[in-house]
């Protein structure tokens, strides 16, 4: 199929398209742009200026892809909004590209769904096969590893990290990291244990579940300094990868990992 731009489209001639590429009704494609092969532009959908993404992305009607920074230190300098492969970007959700004091780009992996009326704000790392569920909500230099989930309306504080295969329930506050495999709920947000049906879902053995259980336990539900409990964890499940990220997770935390409940 030849790529297919609607008459009523406003693509700037500037614009780089691959091939097989459909842009639809009243869409707006700007200059300083790189569509992917096969990718698809809804109608009224608007790809501003320094975005560039890979294939078979879909953007849905009224998405804002690549919007200026809403920062107050923004000055207008260039930076970038990176998608890769195979995202679906619904409708109303806004991403917004870098600024220079956080590397000048905001960057979106491959196979993310980002729900109605999601927030990707500038700096942001969105990993791989994320979930943002509709209202999601991250502010500034925000990472999310690959394959978490967050439910509706919840808010992620701005530096804060979300751990691989972390579930954020609905109309939740993340004020503080959290780490891989584990759910977090509240307002603002407590650890409530491991992420279980997120581990199911990954067909996670029974011993590695048990681990996860342990790991909460020690971190969380007991006099054992941090130091001691990563390092008991470390001994007793390295074999486990998964355990060691949760482990490598939290040493590396900046902001401090959010508490129980």
């Amino acid at each position: 199929m030849a790529t297919n731009i609607h008459p009523s489209a406003f693509v700037d001639e500037k614009a780089q398209l691959g091939s097989d590429v459909v842009i639809g009704p009243c869409a707006v494609v700007e200059a300083n742009t790189i569509i992917g092969d096969r990718c698809r532009i809804d109608a009224f959908a608007s790809v501003k200026e320094f975005t560039r993404m890979g294939c078979d992305n879909h953007i849905y009607s009224y998405a804002a892809v690549g919007g200026e920074p809403q920062d107050l230190k923004f000055a207008g300098e260039e930076s970038w909004l990176v998608l890769g492969d195979r995202n679906r970007v619904r409708e109303f959700a806004t991403l917004n590209r870098g600024t220079e004091g956080g590397g000048g780009k905001t960057v979106i992996g491959d196979d993310n769904l980002l729900m109605a009326y999601t927030h990707v704000a500038h700096d942001c790392h969105v990993k791989n096969g994320v979930i943002m569920s509709n209202g999601a909500t991250l502010a500034g230099h925000v990472t999310v590893e690959d394959h978490a989930i967050l439910a509706g309306l919840s808010a992620v504080h701005q530096f804060v990290r979300i751990g691989r295969n972390a579930f954020v329930g609905g109309m939740s506050g993340i004020s503080q990291d959290l780490p891989p495999f584990m759910l977090a709920v509240g307002n603002r947000a407590g650890v409530h244990g491991p992420n279980l049906v997120g581990l199911r879902r990954m067909k996670a053995s029974r011993d590695l579940i048990a681990a996860f259980k342990s790991a909460y336990r020690l971190v969380w539900n007991s006099d054992t300094p941090r130091k001691e409990a990563l390092e008991q964890l470390e001994y007793e499940y390295g074999m486990f990868p998964e355990l060691i990220d949760f482990v490598e997770f939290i040493r590396a935390s900046e902001r401090g990992i959010l508490s129980v409940e």
